[in-house]
């Protein structure tokens, strides 16, 4: 049976449909900017005159910047810090979640105080950086890996999630022989997929975003995730590969960046977007 709407209904339901129009066109706006910058003509860009559609198609830019082997090297660190950086995350983050969830935990209550602790207060950054420096970790992956390795809100999130789950799956796993480890690893991991992704999506983007902690921990450049690359392009002005043209391509050069060091977070975000959606909602819940 049809239910007519009312006109305030109506009339909400138009300004939420435009409202939602705003904000994918406020969205979707600078990325098809920076794509139609980066393969325009560098004398439009540098002029203002790209407002949304390139003009003077070229991809020097990209030529640029794909004969450059320290992009290469810079993509690939980020890639594998990015990678090592989100599964010992997610086991680090499980492993500590997994008894935080059982309430016979004896000290639960304590701990989860001094977690939630380090989320009003932290170290500083002179303390961390001197606690990497004693354990010989600068200039390697470990400095990178290691200090932000756990985050409290991710931590609390799992937990939340572990705690609401079925007791009986455990209990069955246990009968049928398998232990704490196994039971985490075969049963509840399992279980637990849209809180893992949503987890890993937030540590993956975090990962491949940061450039701070490479700037402070790491001096070899052969060592610097691509984010350095472009932080040294866009803010410090630094000269890409010189090539035909010398700086006729400085200005393409920066946004082709921006779309190289983009493209794979947008290419992996559709794939988990139904577990994102569902580990947020269900981590949210039940505090």
């Amino acid at each position: 049976m049809h239910t007519k709407q009312s006109f305030p209904s109506k009339l909400f339901d138009f300004f939420n449909v435009l409202i939602m129009l705003l904000l994918i066109i406020a969205m979707l706006y600078p990325m098809v900017f920076v794509f139609s910058a980066s393969i325009s003509n560098n004398a439009m860009v540098a002029a203002g005159k790209i407002v949304l559609w390139p003009k003077g198609i070229t991809l020097i830019a990209y030529e640029r910047l794909i004969s450059d082997k320290q992009l290469w090297l810079s993509y690939w660190n980020t890639i594998r810090y990015t990678l090592f950086h989100t599964l010992l995350t997610v086991f680090a983050t499980a492993a500590m979640a997994y008894p935080l969830a059982k309430r016979w935990l004896p000290g639960r209550r304590a701990i989860l105080m001094l977690a939630a602790f380090t989320m009003l207060f932290s170290g500083g950054l002179i303390p961390t950086f001197m606690v990497v420096k004693q354990l010989n970790l600068l200039n390697t992956i470990w400095a990178i890996l290691l200090p932000s390795l756990i985050s409290t809100w991710h931590l609390f999130i799992m937990r939340t999630f572990f705690e609401a789950l079925p007791q009986e799956i455990e209990d069955a796993a246990t009968i049928d022989g398998c232990g704490p480890v196994q039971v985490l690893l075969h049963t509840v991991i399992p279980l637990s997929m849209p809180v893992i992704m949503t987890i890993s999506l937030f540590t993956a983007v975090g990962q491949w975003n940061a450039f701070f902690d490479a700037l402070l921990y790491l001096n070899d450049k052969h060592m610097y995730p691509l984010q350095i690359m472009l932080r040294s392009y866009l803010i410090e002005g630094l000269n890409p590969p010189q090539g035909e043209g010398d700086l006729n391509s400085m200005e393409t050069v920066k946004y082709a960046l921006i779309m190289i060091a983009t493209l794979p977070i947008l290419c992996v975000y559709p794939f988990v977007q139904k577990h994102f959606v569902q580990g947020s909602m269900i981590g949210g819940v039940k505090g």
